[in-house]
């Protein structure tokens, strides 16, 4: 998704004629469905009135211009890409990157700056860290840039056309020489400097042909986090981390650092929705202080995730993934840093009925997690919570850190990676079930995700299986409104959702035991190429993200038009814990179905049993994409 493209030629009559943020708005209006803010106006008309100048300084007239430009699988936008051909004929594209900034102070994280934006002071990323992880993450997810047939030579730079040089200046300190080296900063008064860069790279011109290869290409699937973490906890991580990503990895191993030998505690608390990397993040934190040596440990309350996690780092990496009830008489400040990721599922106490007496501590479960690490970092989302006995809540979090005395840091992730990068999608999911009032009242359809609703289980899930034999990721989940069997003897599961004729069985219970051949244990469900042949619950999807998600709508969550509002049916549920939250069944139900739908990296695909909850969802939409098969 771009914003505007077009040729070099045009882009200079409309900043000559005022008319390119209005343009913008447009188009911004039409994708999202709600108005830029004025900041953002202005920032186009200042920013791309003084980069045209550049380009017509420079003689850019045959050039194609993409203002914009979305990344693939994000919610980031590039400011502008300009193509076209050096003077061997090689297609080239450059990103620049454009700034308003007028002057900076250094800052203590190691890819950071201090500047004053939006009426206060802030950290970003240095520009040239910036715009340098755009280039990497374009050749890494866009078939342009890395095809093995001719492939465009991608290149990036900054603007910033109200800032002067200054040889002392942060910005061009020894610190960022190597980024600076691969993607150089201009400023107001290096503008010949920015003329010589840009046509050495682009200096024949015919830009347009190259935009249309952009234009016209393809996005690679985007890495998954699973099958990278090896990889990341040895140090080599293969994500590459974007915007406010980075700033809060840098956050966490600078603060790291100083909490190693700081008497007080540290708390963080980085909050985010569905798909804004919050176990990205978490992964490469932990690959990045085990290098160190620091010794971080990992923990989450789900059994699915963590058990996958160790399979996927081998048996010497595993015991540092955790359970977050793993932490009751750990001595204190046993551990550097723990990461808790998914905090959200903090229970009231660690004790169970197999708890040995000498580990009852009587604390609640946070203060464990607390008293154990010099430093404690929460990942989490209020809005995931889908059982009674799952506490955690950046409220909770923040009063028992403060009650023992912790500084207390906190972060929140905008950033979208799931759904397209569309956060208008999550957004509108969230509106939609009453969650969270947001602007986005109207789905409508949008290149890079596909949301679809089917007219039977079947079609549904033959949906998904087009996908997975097309190359991608992809798994069916619903609603947790049928008994969940144990195995038979010989370990085949039972067909526990029905649906008509339609007759599918749950994933295996975490405590399954024996199972028959082909059939993944509920930690491996996720990963396991079989898992496509059973249904996921709440319990086992929550955490993990696939290329398609197909969901069944069940009929423990309706929407009553009489009422205008959203019922919970406790007798259409099997979740005999949700059922005990008697006045809260309805929320705990509503953040269910949040979570099973935003699972989807590409496309989320629904089947609703209740027709007046599907007819309900329809009138949400612009266009309305049905299957009759």
């Amino acid at each position: 998704m771009r914003l505007y493209a077009g040729t070099s030629q045009q882009f200079f009559e409309d900043t000559f004629q005022n008319q390119i943020a209005e343009k913008l708005k447009l188009a911004f209006f039409d994708n999202f469905r709600y108005n830029p803010s004025s900041a953002e106006m202005a920032s186009w008309r200042n920013s791309l009135r003084a980069l045209s100048q550049v380009f017509q300084y420079s003689g850019l007239n045959d050039h194609g211009v993409i203002l914009e430009y979305q990344l693939p699988l994000t919610s980031l936008r590039l400011d502008c890409l300009v193509c076209g051909r050096d003077a061997n004929s090689a297609d080239n594209a450059v990103i620049i990157e454009l700034k308003q900034w007028e002057k900076c102070e250094a800052a203590e994280g190691e890819n950071e700056v201090l500047t004053w934006v939006a009426g206060k002071k802030r950290e970003l990323l240095h520009p040239s860290v910036q715009v340098d992880r755009y280039r990497m993450y374009l050749e890494n997810t866009h078939t342009a840039f890395h095809s093995s047939l001719n492939p465009i030579i991608l290149h990036a730079c900054s603007y910033l056309h109200n800032y002067n040089y200054y040889s002392e200046d942060v910005l061009f300190s020894s610190k960022y020489e190597e980024t600076r080296a691969r993607c150089p900063v201009f400023t107001a008064d290096n503008v010949p400097q920015l003329k010589e860069s840009l046509v050495s790279k682009l200096e024949k011109g015919q830009g347009l042909e190259v935009l249309g290869r952009v234009e016209q290409s393809k996005y690679r699937p985007s890495k998954k986090l699973m099958e990278n973490v090896a990889a990341i906890i040895k140090g080599l991580p293969e994500y590459v981390l974007l915007d406010d990503q980075l700033i809060v990895y840098d956050r966490i191993v600078t603060v790291a650092r100083q909490g190693f030998h700081d008497k007080q505690k540290t708390v963080m608390i980085v909050k985010g929705g569905p798909g804004t990397g919050k176990s990205l993040i978490a992964m490469n934190v932990m690959g990045k202080l085990l290098l160190d040596e620091y010794n971080a440990q990992y923990a989450t309350g789900s059994r699915a995730f963590t058990e996958t996690l160790r399979k996927k780092v081998g048996a010497l990496g595993s015991i540092q993934f955790r359970y977050f009830n793993s932490y009751p008489g750990v001595e204190r400040d046993a551990i550097d840093v723990l990461v808790a990721d998914e905090a959200h599922r903090i229970r009231e106490s660690s004790v169970n009925r197999f708890t040995p007496r000498k580990e009852r501590t009587g604390l609640p479960q946070i203060d464990e997690l607390i008293n154990a690490a010099k430093v404690s970092v929460f990942f989490i989302d209020d809005l995931q919570v889908v059982r009674p006995g799952e506490i955690g809540s950046v409220q909770y979090i923040e009063q028992h850190a403060k009650d023992k005395g912790c500084k207390i840091l906190e972060y929140e992730l905008e950033v979208q990676f799931r759904c397209s990068g569309s956060d208008g999608f999550v957004n509108w999911v969230n509106n939609t079930l009453a969650i969270r009032r947001t602007a986005n009242v109207i789905w409508e359809e949008k290149e890079g995700f596909e949301f679809k609703i089917f007219n039977s289980p079947e079609a549904l899930e033959h949906a998904i299986r087009e996908k997975i034999s097309q190359g991608n990721t992809g798994r069916m989940t619903a609603g947790f409104c049928w008994p969940w069997s144990k195995p038979d003897p010989s370990g085949n599961l039972k067909d526990d959702v029905k649906i008509g004729s339609y007759l599918r069985p749950w994933n295996a219970k975490p405590n399954a035991g024996r199972l028959a051949p082909r059939i993944p244990k509920s930690s491996l469900w996720a990963t396991d190429s079989n898992g496509m042949e059973q249904i996921g619950c709440i319990y086992t999807a929550q955490g993990f993200e696939f290329d398609y998600v197909g969901v069944i709508f069940g009929m423990d969550l309706r929407y009553n038009f009489e009422a205008q509002e959203w019922v919970g049916h406790p007798e259409s549920s099997a979740d005999t814990s949700v059922k005990k939250a008697h006045d809260n069944f309805t929320n705990l139900v509503k953040n269910t179905y949040r979570v099973l739908l935003s699972r989807g990296m590409k496309g989320c695909y629904v089947y609703f049993m209740d027709k007046d909850t599907e007819n309900f969802v329809k009138s949400r939409m612009e266009t309305s994409q049905n299957s009759d098969s």
